[in-house]
């Protein structure tokens, strides 16, 4: 499946993912959202912001990133603080 088939994953994001070795979905999901995140900091975009990691998360599970759980979205809060 191509990128740009999932959620949240428009042309931009669906570059930055190919610049970082993330070629298609199945890729995205066997690295997951925050390894995907910290290549795209570390290797394209190094001001990648937060909503940027729950679109990937949302991508990931398959879902818009506005249907995220809250766990899911306080998870992902904390690991970004922590970068």
């Amino acid at each position: 499946m191509d990128l740009q088939e999932l959620p949240n994953i428009g042309p931009k994001l669906a570059d930055n993912l190919r610049r970082v070795g993330l070629q298609d979905a199945e890729a995205l999901r066997s690295a997951g959202a925050e390894e995907a995140f910290l290549r795209i900091r570390a290797q394209v975009d190094p001001a990648a912001c937060f909503h940027q990691l729950t679109a990937l998360a949302g991508a990931e599970a398959g879902v818009p990133k506005k249907a995220l759980s809250q766990a899911k979205k306080q998870a992902l809060r904390a690991f970004f603080d922590s970068l």
